[in-house]
């Protein structure tokens, strides 16, 4: 796979404030998977309601 370690850990750890598709399509083609069974919508603009 044609991702830097570095980039690894960032995305493992979390701290991605975003990705690359070239970098989303490398991973999705190892793991043989879609997108949608890797990724997680989350609004970080709304508070949550308690």
């Amino acid at each position: 796979m044609d991702i830097s370690l570095s980039n690894l850990s960032i995305l493992k750890t979390g701290k991605a404030k975003a990705i690359r598709l070239s970098t989303l399509e490398a991973i999705c083609q190892y793991l043989n998977c879609q997108p949608g069974e890797i990724l997680e919508y989350t609004d970080d603009h709304n508070p949550s309601k308690s």
